[in-house]
């Protein structure tokens, strides 16, 4: 273990006697977390290295791909085994997925052994080797970074709560090395990753300043934690500022196949719970290639990994969720997402029955397509036919057991899902055009910063009258800065003068439509924005 339309979504559950459902309101002006990805745990001195055609299927966004935008992995407690997860970490970030790294032990010349209850060869952290310790993970950190992985984050220690095997902490020693010695750590740090979401073990770290100063996600694990213990009303009160991770589970058991059906509908429903009453910003699975994991060990995609890839491809890293009624019928879960224009609604119906829903997005007429893909018993995400809203109105059906993903606009114009992109992905069609209707492109440029890096939230909209048939947005990077690795566009060069070309599914701008582009960076101390865009070489507003 280890103030904008509201979206107004009616359903009706179809059994042998139809019942109405209550009215579900979607509301994009509502806010809730920022979420960070979805992903899984490789563990190569475990359970072996991903291939390479493995990876991309991990990481890579397109049909039949997972989507995943999380990759965790070990910090071995020898450095002589930390190349071992390298490869498949850097292939993640090639695919715009972000890095981050749990331990199991410190290196063994820094513990001691100790009686824990019935346990006498209980291991734990030697309190003078503190220092040292934070210097190893320090080290772990510099030689990823050196070796082109910037890791997003690194854990203090993976289940403290739950260590027989490993390294045991009591939530004091915790708090007292975030405050003495985390600080040193030069990424973000995580903390205390409970196996079990014991609030026991992170309601100390809210409670002390200093240590919550050096803290920069609480990350916690879900093994047999029931719903009701997935809100926290302490984080919401004192996290400001902080992140909520939910680090490590598999769900329900590691026991049935990946592939049994319809059990593998409950994977969907714990998200949707660890999304909405949670509010975690990051899912993780614990092994990615596992026969009860999200790819079986043939590397094809299995039931439960389907269940993941619902969120994980559609929901990019910087979407935020917005308030929606998250149980509108009895067994179907509504979540939805918000990036600029774009909205993504995750529906799952465990009913034996249909279910006909009704999505109406007030206040506006907007008419255009809602992309749709769809998983049950024979299907396994898969694209289903455009479906058309028409004055901001559309009924679907959610079939028996399934889950089903939407993704629309807005502005009432379809989006393909988000993408983690490299220099090789084909650019269609060449940017061969200035934007037309006499309107200046508009550009929405947002960033996330910490210490040695920032992610970039990019928008473009076609304020013109006519279509852009493919793109090229031009901006300079202020000295410091380089980009690691993006999404929805090819960035080169990675410093300097940019330019980021569309790619093959997001080519076309209709007029009024927009486009949401983003990358990771590394800062040495310059956190400024870039100054000007064009598009086409044509200058934009910035907004």
């Amino acid at each position: 273990m280890g103030a904008v339309p509201v979206l107004t979504v009616a359903a009706s559950v179809l059994g042998a006697t139809e019942a109405s459902a209550a009215t579900a309101n979607v509301n994009p002006s509502a806010p809730r977390q920022t979420i960070r990805g979805f992903g899984a745990m490789s563990h190569a001195i475990w359970a072996g290295d991903l291939t390479a055609a493995q990876r991309d299927t991990a990481f890579g966004t397109g049909e039949g791909r997972l989507g995943f935008s999380l990759l965790r992995i070990p910090v071995n407690e020898n450095q002589s085994d930390w190349g071992r997860d390298l490869a498949t970490a850097q292939r993640a970030v090639a695919l715009g997925a972000t890095v981050f790294a749990s331990p199991w032990n410190p290196p063994a010349g820094m513990t001691e052994t100790f009686t824990r209850g019935g346990q006498t060869n209980a291991k734990r952290l030697k309190y003078s080797a503190y220092g040292a310790y934070a210097q190893h993970l320090n080290d772990f950190t510099t030689y990823m970074r050196n070796n082109g992985v910037n890791l997003y984050a690194i854990s203090v220690q993976n289940e403290p709560d739950y260590a027989s095997t490993w390294t045991w902490w009591t939530a004091t020693e915790i708090v007292n090395f975030l405050k003495a010695n985390a600080g040193a750590i030069s990424t973000r740090v995580i903390a205390p990753e409970s196996f079990q979401y014991v609030k026991s073990m992170s309601d100390p770290i809210l409670n002390d300043p200093a240590a919550l100063a050096n803290v920069d996600i609480i990350g916690a694990h879900l093994y047999g934690t029931p719903y009701a213990n997935f809100p926290y009303p302490l984080f919401q009160q004192k996290g400001a500022g902080k992140e909520l991770w939910m680090t490590e589970v598999y769900y329900p058991n590691s026991t049935d196949s990946a592939d049994a059906w319809p059990g593998a509908l409950d994977v969907a429903e714990h998200m949707h719970h660890a999304m909405v009453d949670a509010e975690f910003q990051a899912y993780v699975w614990w092994y990615l290639r596992r026969s009860y994991g999200p790819m079986r060990e043939d590397g094809q995609i299995s039931k439960r990994g389907a269940m993941m890839a619902h969120f994980a491809r559609f929901v990019r890293p910087g979407y935020v969720r917005i308030d929606a009624t998250a149980n509108p019928a009895s067994n179907v879960f509504v979540s939805a997402y918000r990036s600029g224009n774009t909205v993504v609604i995750v529906a799952v119906n465990k009913n034996t029955s249909s279910v006909t829903q009704q999505f109406t997005l007030a206040g506006t007429a907007a008419s255009g397509g809602v992309s749709n893909w769809l998983t049950d018993a024979s299907r396994n995400v898969a694209p289903q036919s455009a479906l058309t809203m028409t004055n901001g109105s559309i009924t679907v059906t959610l079939p028996a057991r399934s889950v089903t993903t939407f993704v629309t606009s807005l502005g009432g114009t379809p989006t393909s899902p988000s993408a983690s992109i490299t220099p090789s992905v084909p650019v269609s069609p060449s940017p061969s055009q200035p934007p037309s209707g006499g309107s200046a492109p508009r550009v929405t440029y947002t960033m996330s910063t910490w210490n040695n890096g920032f992610t970039a939230a990019i928008s473009i909209t076609n304020t013109g009258t006519s279509a852009i048939n493919g793109w090229t947005l031009g901006f300079t990077l202020p000295a410091g800065q380089s980009i690691t690795s993006g999404w929805n566009a090819t960035f080169s060069p990675a410093s300097g003068q940019v330019s980021a070309r569309n790619v093959s599914y997001n080519g076309t701008l209709a007029p009024g439509a927009s486009v949401d582009i983003g990358f990771q960076a590394t800062h040495t101390g310059n956190t400024a924005e870039p100054t000007a865009f064009t598009l086409n070489g044509i200058p934009c507003t910035v907004a």
